[in-house]
């Protein structure tokens, strides 16, 4: 079964991966991606609506505004609840590294946004979304670092849930308030999955090294 399993994720994740090249050549060559042009009339159909209000304050969590005092917070709690300055360290470190791999990627893409939104942190290009990548690599290996913690697999998987719904409702925030495109902010996902996955091994690699368990 595990066998079975790795095959479909590894069919899986060449298949999310191809797509993603995709778009990335289209963009490059000034192509329209269909996906965009397909979902753009929600976005002016929800604008000015209460949805759209609800969105815009949803996006201030991904927000370099709150998440620089946070990701310092959070560093500074897990370093003194667990007593250990490695998880404090890697999650700080990984986090600020998503953010300038997401400046690097959107200054080699250059795509322009849909709508520039100084006061929602929007502007420069648009590919991939800041906000859907850095707060899947923020929250999420927060919600590792903690599942790890908690006796209970229940807590640990609605933990898991509701950081993973809070990362999706804040990428798709940027959707909705028109300053970013669908395939940013599934690409933003996308990368940021995959750089969360990669900053997973690195941190259970280094408890190994230091005869540590890594689960």
């Amino acid at each position: 079964m595990s066998g079975k399993w790795s095959k479909i994720t590894i069919i899986f994740v060449s298949v999310v991966l191809f797509t993603t090249g995709i778009w990335v050549v289209r963009i490059l060559s000034g192509q329209p991606l269909y996906v965009d042009q397909l979902t753009r009339g929600y976005v002016e159909e929800v604008a000015g609506t209460d949805v759209y209000t609800i969105f815009r304050w949803i996006t201030e969590l991904g927000s370099g505004t709150f998440l620089t005092p946070f990701t310092i917070v959070a560093a500074v709690v897990l370093w003194r609840v667990l007593r250990d300055w490695l998880p404090a360290t890697v999650f700080a470190l990984g986090t600020l590294v998503s953010h300038g791999l997401n400046i690097v990627m959107k200054e080699l893409v250059e795509r322009e946004r849909p709508s520039i939104f100084i006061a929602a942190n929007a502007e420069g290009y648009s590919f991939p979304s800041g906000h859907a990548m850095i707060p899947m690599v923020c929250y999420g290996f927060l919600a590792y670092l903690i599942s790890k913690q908690l006796r209970s697999d229940k807590q640990a998987v609605l933990l898991q849930w509701a950081l993973a719904l809070l990362i999706f409702l804040i990428g798709i925030s940027r959707y909705v308030i028109n300053v970013h495109y669908l395939t940013d902010v599934l690409a933003g996902f996308i990368f940021g999955f995959i750089f969360l996955i990669i900053l997973i091994r690195v941190y259970e690699g280094l408890n190994v090294n230091r005869g540590e368990p890594s689960s």
